[in-house]
């Protein structure tokens, strides 16, 4: 099965430069992010972008990568060494990413050189880390996951499609879709990090499953801004409730509350309820805060008896001269 080549996945080729390859990977992030796209295989597309401009973005990462070609590169080689030949094997592959002179051979050694690489590394890592010999740790990997703010204050439940790459008993890379789900915990913010201990890619040999961290993007609601773990939403009071000011009850994401409207209160005022904002996670420090903006609603006046009370409530304000405030 042949690997799609990071430079076709981020469609440019060998010679373009940074900043055009950066350009080429917002322009498809753009497109295939799991909250703008609606593709069914966008998760998938988004996470193989991301891999290939973890490597490109990377000038020594790219430079060995130019240089051992993309399929040694995929089976785990991370340097020239990890895949020169055996003795008798076909001279024809010169290590720095030429692959011409293989024909059927080709596969065969790929499979070798990838076994060979990988009890070399596996040699050196366990000295350092105590792991077994054929054995290493699988890669951490990144998702975004969007959330209402319902679900950020109160925490969820989600299934989440996942695509990335496992390796099986005999060295190979293969594609890899999956669903997980995850339990979203009560108090996440905007751009934190969730971090899914073992949900990564897969390890080698016995080796240990790498870490899934997913960063939070809380879908914009109707009326409601968020700032961090703050909150701030309008609240409509009548005008005489503004006017002579009392305890008014709303309804939050915290359930409902009552709030003392200050006499006098204009429209636009804010009014700070500590703590009521968005619940700290765990390990995420304190509350943030609710913060009231105050709406006037003015009630109409249909029948005879609300038209005179208008009348005589505009009786009572002589001289007041709404457009000259």
């Amino acid at each position: 099965m042949k690997l799609p080549d990071y430079y076709a996945t981020l469609g440019v080729d060998k010679a373009t430069s940074p900043e055009d390859l950066k350009k080429a990977f917002r322009r498809l992030a753009r497109k295939y992010h799991p909250d703008v796209s609606k593709k069914p295989d966008a998760a998938s597309k988004m996470t193989a972008l991301n891999e290939a401009n973890d490597v490109l973005s990377d000038p020594e990462k790219r430079k060995v990568y130019d240089q051992i070609g993309h399929e040694a590169w995929a089976k785990g080689a991370r340097s020239v060494d990890d895949i020169r030949p055996p003795p008798g094997w076909n001279p024809g592959f010169d290590g720095a990413g030429a692959q011409s002179g293989f024909g059927q051979d080709r596969s065969e050694f790929f499979e070798e050189m990838f076994g060979r690489a990988a009890q070399e590394r596996s040699r050196h890592q366990s000295h350092r880390s105590g792991q077994g010999p054929g054995r290493w740790d699988g890669q951490d990997q990144h998702a975004d996951i969007s959330l209402t703010l319902t679900e950020a204050f109160n925490g969820a439940k989600r299934a989440l499609q996942l695509g990335g790459y496992e390796i099986n008993a005999n060295g190979e890379v293969l594609p890899q879709n999956r669903t997980l789900e995850v339990s979203i915990p009560a108090g996440v913010a905007q751009g934190q990090l969730i971090r899914l201990s073992g949900q990564g890619g897969a390890g080698f040999g016995g080796g240990n499953s790498g870490d899934l961290y997913l960063r939070v993007h809380i879908e914009p609601a109707e009326g409601y801004h968020v700032d961090g773990r703050d909150i701030t939403m309008p609240v409509f009071v009548a005008p005489w409730e503004a006017a002579m000011g009392g305890e008014v009850e709303i309804k939050t994401l915290a359930g409902p509350l009552v709030v003392n409207v200050p006499a006098g209160s204009i429209a636009g005022r804010r009014l700070r309820l500590r703590g009521k904002g968005i619940p700290a996670g765990r390990g995420t420090g304190t509350a943030g805060d609710l913060y009231i903006e105050l709406k006037i609603a003015v009630p109409s006046a249909v029948t005879e008896q609300q038209q005179q009370a208008w009348r005589a409530l505009a009786q009572a304000y002589p001289g007041f001269e709404p457009r000259e405030r």
